[in-house]
């Protein structure tokens, strides 16, 4: 008997030789499933960056060429706002007021009552306007201006010396017609009794002188 046969064991139990028998590691099996699950996943990543590589090169560019843009609050929104404001100081700076002497008034009266036209113009001329033609007016006014008055120019004159000699007669209805000259007409309605006083006159074309408020950016515009 073998000095390796345990003490009671005997028959076909009892060891002999000098050959034994030896047990396999387990680990083995485990490395490998290991391995295996290793694998799979490296050939999943390198998939899907293969996938992302041929999105990139073949529509993501496009894709991003023709999303909509969306303003910056900080950059480039304001840029328009900036060139209205350029243009509109421009615009100011190329069509400036005239002065009351640059600019020759007809006077014309339009109401029953006589020499309203002379008295008016001659305070005009005081205040420094050059005064053309004074009488009545003609029939397509005479007796039908129900207002304070009508100051009545060329189209240029709208945004110019209309205004300046508005200043002169509070509530007058401003129109144009085809003239081409630069002499404006006022004619006096029938609620016409006397021009804006001279102090209020001054005020109203001190304030009409000063530049305007550049305008607000549009509705548009992405709030921040």
């Amino acid at each position: 008997m073998s000095m390796l046969t345990p003490p009671g064991m005997g028959g076909e139990y009892r060891i002999t030789g000098d050959k034994y028998p030896r047990m396999r590691r387990t680990g083995g099996r485990r490395r490998l499933v290991l391995a295996i699950i290793a694998s799979a996943a490296a050939v999943g990543l390198i998939g899907w960056g293969t996938l992302q590589l041929i999105h990139v090169f073949s529509g993501g560019d496009k894709a991003s060429a023709t999303a909509p843009v969306t303003p910056d609050c900080a950059g480039e929104p304001d840029k328009p706002a900036a060139e209205d404001k350029t243009e509109a100081g421009t615009k100011a700076a190329a069509k400036p007021l005239p002065k009351p002497g640059q600019i020759t008034v007809n006077v014309f009266n339009a109401t029953p009552r006589g020499g309203l036209a002379k008295k008016t113009a001659d305070e005009l001329k005081k205040r420094g306007f050059a005064i053309g033609e004074v009488g009545n007016a003609t029939k397509q006014f005479d007796k039908k201006v129900e207002g304070t008055g009508i100051l009545l120019g060329a189209k240029a004159a709208a945004g110019t010396a209309l205004p300046v000699l508005g200043t002169q007669l509070a509530g007058a209805e401003h129109r144009t017609d085809a003239r081409e000259g630069g002499e404006v007409d006022l004619i006096l309605g029938t609620r016409f009794k006397d021009l804006a006083k001279k102090e209020d006159a001054d005020k109203a074309l001190a304030e009409l002188a000063k530049p305007k408020p550049a305008p607000k950016p549009s509705s548009g515009a992405k709030n921040c």
